[in-house]
């Protein structure tokens, strides 16, 4: 018999590489599972480590291999702070780790953030490296977020997250379905820094900007969006396809951030529209790209106000990912399957993760 009741830190270092959020979680089953978020944080990188983060897949082995203990160790000074401070114990600490390196195709998934570092740091056990097994079984190794949106949010019909990358997840005929939709803070932040900013608040810049039509019809001709289920971008996506288009398009920043956010609210609605079994889906929407609210208008304006926007809690929005890593945590505490093949396209589902201690 399995214990009903756990306490689980989780961590999430995005693609968008702002931070590293932190999430302290209790988890309980009685016939379906419930959870608290009992307290987060987000804590900013250091501007040497957040360099260095960024621009990790251009290191060296040996830099790359220094860099992976640095930051293990890094996560773990700040778990054994946060535990002191809040005077709290888990079970254990879930850890996302730095995304690399993604490269399913070459059987390839690689994040940093050493486990044993993070371990001897933090003082608590630790679970990591959740995607490369999933990978080995011939998925993508992501999305790795639907397990979490099929136990924990059953009554919905979509969850949208807009982080670095968007991703969507929905249950069709009773199987979990999740893959990513586009690109987003990956590439908005990348022109809000241009005007001086890290990010473009509320998307007030796109809203100020003009939707430039040979660069929209470019980006929704890439052949990312020819393909179907199970797919995934990485930032080597970025670099070959979509970073180049906006270069060339020669457009000044406000342009270019109005043209995307267009691009962006057309194909998550097209997903929306295509996968909706009911008038009126109900969509929660998380991650940073939640508070844009200008995206959120032209994502509207697509789906012709025929959804339901689902209230999330400002903890929920900027949380929601570590609290399910937190979850992932869980479920590989357990041994149960914490990774869906309908959603990666592996062989079969499968338990993915380490434990360390």
């Amino acid at each position: 018999m399995h214990p009903t009741s756990y306490t689980m830190i989780g961590l999430m270092s995005g693609t968008s590489g702002d931070g590293l959020d932190l999430a302290f979680c209790h988890f309980e089953y009685l016939e379906s599972w419930n959870f608290e978020i009992i307290s987060a944080e987000t804590i900013p990188f250091p501007d040497p480590l957040g360099e260095r983060l960024a621009g990790a897949h251009l290191l060296s082995g040996l830099d790359l291999s220094l860099l992976d203990v640095e930051f293990g160790k890094w996560m773990g000074e700040k778990v054994a702070h946060f535990c002191e401070k809040n005077q709290v114990r888990p079970i254990a600490v879930a850890s996302h780790g730095h995304t690399v390196f993604h490269q399913p195709h070459q059987k390839l998934s690689l994040q940093i953030g050493n486990g044993w570092a993070l371990h001897q740091a933090s003082g608590q056990k630790v679970i990591t490296d959740f995607r490369m097994l999933d990978v080995q079984l011939g998925g993508q190794g992501a999305p790795l977020v639907p397990i979490g949106d099929h136990l924990l949010f059953p009554q919905l019909d979509f969850c949208i997250n807009l982080g670095g990358i968007s991703n969507i997840s929905m249950r069709q005929n009773g199987v979990r379905l999740a893959f990513d939709t586009s690109p987003f803070n990956l590439l908005l932040n990348r022109e809000a820094q241009k005007l001086g900013k890290p990010y473009d608040e509320n998307g007030n810049w796109a809203k100020e900007g003009s939707v430039n039509q040979s660069l929209y019809q470019k980006l929704n001709a890439l052949p990312f969006y020819t393909k179907h289920t199970s797919k995934s971008l990485g930032r080597e996506d970025m670099e070959r396809d979509f970073i180049p288009l906006l270069d060339q398009s020669g457009l000044n920043p406000k342009d270019t951030l109005s043209t995307l956010v267009e691009h962006f609210a057309f194909q998550i609605a097209r997903v929306i529209r295509t996968y909706a079994s009911s008038t009126h889906p109900a969509v929660l929407i998380t991650g940073g790209g939640a508070h844009n609210q200008y995206f959120i208008a032209r994502l509207d304006h697509f789906l012709g106000q025929n959804w339901k926007e689902v209230k999330a809690s400002k903890e929920l929005i900027e949380f929601k990912e570590a609290l399910i890593f937190a979850f992932l945590g869980v479920l590989r505490w357990r041994g149960e399957i914490n990774c869906l093949s309908s959603v990666t396209g592996a062989d079969r589902d499968s338990c993915g993760g380490i434990i360390y201690g």
